[in-house]
């Protein structure tokens, strides 16, 4: 039996609006966040044309290798979302819970991967202020907007996990219809989570290594 009706809500008069609407809204929302770290990125592109060589000296202290496994992560749980948003469509129950479960594993996953490279960061001293171990003092600047940019990553992936988890359980306790538009806005937020860290990899790990 389909669960289309309860999926539909006021004022829309179908469900093909309603997915419009949702996706319209998320669209409106992801925008800001594009203008949000679009300031982070302009800055950074600034202080790394005046202070190249700092830049690069800095690069080299971040650890490649976990940014290319949170890398990883990041894309193969964009895979699991996109057969996630699929299956709900389809009405797929079982294999929408199973494909939110993996996502929501894996953007755990990929917080564990970034809470070791942030200590071993911190045990680096790679924190700017008194004592920084890198010079030029410029190098500094690269610093603060690593853990500016990838901080506020890490806090939309957090939030991320914890909306697919609320999702998955609604969907599991049969509260939440499947073929509603809640997966298309969920899927659009978790699809925004990763682009903005494929743009993260060449600017922080991969800037000083080419």
């Amino acid at each position: 039996m389909s669960d289309t009706s309860p999926a539909l809500h006021e004022p829309w008069p179908n469900m093909e609006r309603q997915r419009e609407g949702v996706s319209f809204g998320m669209w409106v929302f992801l925008a800001s966040e594009v203008l949000f770290f679009g300031g982070l990125f302009l800055g950074y592109t600034v202080y790394r044309n005046l202070y190249p060589e700092a830049f690069r000296t800095a690069a080299q202290e971040t650890e490649a290798a976990f940014g290319a496994v949170n890398t990883a992560i990041l894309l193969t749980s964009s895979l699991t979302m996109a057969v996630a948003s699929r299956g709900a469509r389809a009405g797929f129950r079982r294999m929408t819970q199973w494909c939110l479960a993996a996502t929501a594993s894996l953007g755990a996953l990929f917080l564990i991967s970034k809470g070791f490279e942030y200590r071993d960061d911190i045990l680096n001293g790679l924190i700017p202020g008194p004592n920084f171990p890198l010079h030029p003092a410029e190098t500094q600047i690269f610093w603060a907007y690593y853990w500016v940019m990838t901080g506020l990553h890490a806090i939309h992936v957090t939030i991320g996990v914890g909306i697919i988890i609320f999702v998955a359980a609604k969907l599991y306790r049969r509260r939440l219809p499947l073929q509603g538009s809640t997966f298309e806005g969920v899927a659009l937020y978790w699809h925004l989570v990763d682009v903005i860290w494929i743009i993260l990899l060449p600017l922080l790990y991969l800037v000083g290594r080419t």
